[in-house]
C-alpha cells in the first residue's frame, strides 16, 4: 500500500496562534496544508478570507491545498492562486459550468480540483475525470469542523477508484472529514491518496506523531 498524503486541515487550528500552527506543520510530516474557504451561502458557515490566507502563506512551507466551499468560485480564483495555492478544488454543486471552472484553475498554473458532497454520485464525475487532478471526496456535510465520519465514504472512494482506472486517469482521491486512526487506513486499501485530517490533528497532545502515525498506517 502506498504511504497517503497528509493534508492537516488548517480550519481546526488555533488561530490565535496561526504562526505557530503553521510553524509546526512545517516542522511535521505533513505534505499539505488545506484550507477550507467557506462563504456562509455554499455552505451555512463562514471561515475565513483573504487576509488569514495571506498570514498563512507567509510562514507556510508546504503546498497549500484550497478547498472552495462558496458559491461562483470562478470570482475568486485568481486571487487565490496569488495567495500560494498549489491546489484548488471547487464544488461540483456550485459550478454549473464546471469544465470551464476547471480549465481557469489549470490556466492559472494550479492543480485543479473538484469536490462532492456526500449525497453527490461519484458517477457524476465521469465526463470530466480525466481532465481533474483531484476529487475531494467529502466524508461530512460540508460547514462545520468535528463531525462524524459518514461511513458509505468508503465505499464512495472504491467507486471513484473504478472510475478513474477504467478511464485510465491519474486523478488523486481525497477524502476530507472525520479521518482518524480508525479509519484512515480503511481509506487507503479503498483507494485515498490524500487525507485530510483537522480536529485529530490539531487536538491532539502531539500533532507531529499522529501526523506520522497517518502516513505509517498504510
Amino acid at each position: 500500500m502506498r504511504t497517503p498524503i497528509i493534508a492537516p486541515s488548517i480550519l481546526a487550528a488555533d488561530f490565535a496562534n496561526l504562526q505557530k500552527e503553521i510553524e509546526m506543520l512545517n516542522l511535521s510530516q505533513a505534505d499539505w496544508i488545506h484550507l477550507d474557504i467557506m462563504d456562509g451561502l455554499f455552505v451555512p458557515n463562514i471561515s475565513f478570507g483573504m487576509p488569514v490566507c495571506k498570514a498563512i502563506r507567509k510562514h507556510a512551507k508546504k503546498p497549500l491545498d484550497f478547498h472552495l466551499m462558496i458559491e461562483k468560485p470562478e470570482r475568486y480564483v485568481k486571487e487565490f492562486k496569488d495567495l500560494g495555492a498549489s491546489v484548488i478544488s471547487v464544488h461540483l454543486e456550485a459550478c454549473p459550468h464546471l469544465h470551464r471552472n476547471i480549465q481557469q484553475i489549470k490556466s492559472l498554473g494550479c492543480k485543479a480540483g473538484v469536490a462532492i458532497n456526500p449525497h453527490t454520485a461519484v458517477s457524476l464525475l465521469e465526463p470530466i475525470i480525466q481532465e481533474i487532478d483531484l476529487v475531494c471526496l467529502m466524508s461530512v456535510n460540508p460547514g462545520f469542523g468535528g463531525q462524524m465520519f459518514i461511513e458509505s465514504t468508503f465505499a464512495k472512494v472504491k467507486a471513484l477508484k473504478e472510475l478513474i482506472e477504467s478511464k485510465k486517469a491519474q486523478t488523486l482521491i481525497e477524502v476530507d472529514g472525520g479521518v482518524n486512526s480508525g479509519n484512515a487506513k480503511d481509506l487507503v486499501q479503498a483507494g485515498a491518496d490524500v487525507l485530510v485530517a483537522g480536529n485529530f490533528v490539531f487536538n491532539a497532545p502531539n500533532p507531529h506523531q499522529v501526523i506520522e502515525d497517518l502516513k505509517q498506517l498504510a
